[in-house]
């Protein structure tokens, strides 16, 4: 199944709703009391598997079309979101930085968290080097503590796509990487959540970001340091992962910087992420 929030014509709150090609159904419609995903996922596999009946009864023109429906983040209310760096020994390597000590780890702000077709505003008084950074997100379902890498996907409610857009002259002065990526709708999230079930193996997805129809990053997740599990086992040593979290697994090689010259985001600037199985998060750049 596939969940999103959508922000209707006439209306300021978000919906939850499920996604079936290119129509969406309202949660409340099927029996859901969901309102967002946060409490979806706090409901447990039970409630999920409900929903998945009831829209399994459904005809294939239920509910309504995407068309004209404003998408909020696909996980908009998260406990924290985790975001992983370094996990892609191409993108260390451009960018100059160790990844041999072990996973990278760094929070991101609530205030960055943006929708799919919304406008990224860039800080341009305090950056004029904001990078795009496509990424796999995964979705935390159960409590993790303490779990191994052959328990780590049975905790996993969801995927989906995050652009982890960094401010890089903020990253390289200053010793945390929280602040850099963490300006106002600096992290896309979306279109949708996929559940893990439709998600087999999440190492073997296609990712591709395009600023402005120039494909910049080309990577399989296979090419990970830390999979998915790994990163999950990992974290959940020294944390609990409660359910809803969202974590951010890195990105592949490609990033602007490492461009010559180099390919910064500027206003007007197109970004599309993809990643196989899920779907294309896109995000036009304005002047803040």
């Amino acid at each position: 199944m596939k969940f999103a929030h959508l922000t209707r014509a006439g209306s300021r709150q978000p919906e939850l709703v499920a996604v079936r090609g290119e129509r969406s159904i309202p949660l409340r419609e099927i029996g859901g009391s969901a309102d967002s995903l946060q409490q979806l996922v706090e409901a447990g596999p039970g409630a999920l598997e409900r929903l998945r009946t009831a829209l399994d009864a459904l005809p294939e023109d239920a509910g309504s079309p995407l068309a004209g429906a404003s998408y909020a983040p696909a996980v908009p209310s998260p406990p924290i979101v985790l975001a992983v760096g370094l996990n892609y020994d191409e993108h260390a390597s451009e960018l100059s930085l160790d990844n041999d000590s072990g996973p990278v780890l760094f929070s991101l702000f609530p205030n960055s968290l943006n929708g799919h077709g919304h406008e990224v505003p860039l800080p341009t008084r305090l950056s004029e080097e904001v990078d795009y950074e496509g990424e796999l997100g995964v979705v935390i379902g159960r409590a993790a503590k303490d779990v191994t890498a052959e328990e780590a996907l049975d905790h996993v409610f969801g995927y989906t796509v995050v652009n982890d857009i960094t401010a890089r002259n903020i990253q390289f002065s200053e010793p945390q990487w929280s602040r850099c990526k963490s300006f106002d709708g600096f992290t896309p999230v979306g279109p949708v959540v996929v559940t893990a079930d439709e998600i087999p193996d999440p190492q073997s997805l296609r990712l591709t970001t395009d600023v402005d129809g120039l494909r910049v990053q080309d990577a399989s997740t296979g090419t990970m340091i830390r999979s998915v599990a790994q990163l999950i086992a990992s974290l959940s040593q020294s944390l609990t992962l409660l359910p809803g979290t969202l974590i951010s697994t890195g990105s592949p090689g490609g990033a602007g910087r490492s461009r010559t010259p180099p390919l910064y985001l500027r206003p007007g600037t197109e970004v599309t992420v993809t990643i196989e199985g899920i779907g294309a998060l896109t995000n036009r750049c304005v002047a803040a």
